[in-house]
């Protein structure tokens, strides 16, 4: 979402000087022009650059040469693309864009191997977002779950995953003054008993969750990883605790989820996921 004049001259709280707003307008519009470049369009001429950013020729050309001169554009004289560089702006999460593609069909296997449904999600904040999943029939929460469906970190599985593998320095930024409603009678609801259970789930390599966003809901989370190690999301397995006890669920669901989570990890180390957004330097 852009942001108003009136926004961006009281960013931060405090008002900014009439150069400085000029400063950040000139960097979302040098940004949109970044964006504007995507797997559909790798290469763009100057009056589709202009069309897709809504801004006018001159400035799109103006801030094109600007990222030419950096090393983020290069043109052939009649089109522009991207640079490899661009990567230096977040290599991690471009690289996490292809992420739901590549997830997908493991999420499936995985659902028919269990017969439980299957989600992918990343951290945004102290909320999971989801970013893939695979329904049973059978509906297990009284809220519809879909891409782009938000819950708290504390009280899911997949949100512990992805706390747990938080730098200790930003975790306890995140859950500094965080309030931990109770969800239901077994939500964890203090920052000390979380932190425990991170421990946990660092120790195990996976998080357990017995209805603890809703009652009757059961979870196990595993974390997806990149060559470096670092967590990028986090896929569950869910189902009703009517159906067994929850060592019965998580005997059943260990190693299928395991075998997705490896099988994830493999793909995306294999995987180039922007590299057709970009020509060599």
């Amino acid at each position: 979402m852009s942001m108003t004049d009136a926004e961006l001259s009281t960013a931060g709280g405090e008002p900014v000087s009439t150069s400085a707003t000029a400063s950040v307008q000139s960097l979302v519009r040098g940004l949109s022009v970044i964006r504007a470049f995507d797997a559909e369009q790798p290469e763009m001429t100057l009056s589709d650059v202009a069309r897709k950013t809504g801004l006018t020729r001159a400035t799109a050309r103006r801030f094109l040469l600007t990222l030419i001169e950096v090393g983020y554009v290069r043109t052939d004289g009649k089109s522009f693309a991207l640079t490899a560089r661009v990567l230096d702006l977040g290599y991690s999460y471009l690289s996490g864009m292809s992420l739901p593609d590549l997830a997908q069909p493991h999420l499936e296997w995985l659902s028919t191997a269990v017969g439980e449904s299957t989600s992918a999600s990343v951290l945004d904040g102290t909320d999971i977002v989801y970013v893939a999943r695979v329904p049973t029939r059978r509906r297990i929460m009284s809220v519809g779950i879909s891409i782009g469906t938000r819950f708290p970190a504390y009280a899911t599985s997949m949100g512990r995953v992805l706390l747990a593998a938080l730098p200790q320095q930003e975790l306890e930024a995140r859950l500094d003054g965080l309030e931990l409603p109770l969800r239901t009678e077994r939500t964890i609801n203090t920052v000390a008993v979380l932190e425990d259970e991170l421990r946990r789930v660092r120790s195990q390599g996976f998080a357990v969750t017995d209805q603890e966003l809703e009652a009757g809901l059961r979870s196990m989370a595993m974390p997806i990883r990149d060559g470096q190690g670092r967590t990028l999301a986090a896929i569950n397995v869910s189902g009703h605790a009517a159906d067994g006890t929850l060592e019965e669920f998580t005997e059943r669901v260990e190693a299928p989820l395991r075998t997705a989570t490896e099988a994830i990890v493999a793909d995306l180390r294999r995987a180039k996921p922007v590299s057709s957004l970009f020509l060599p330097n």
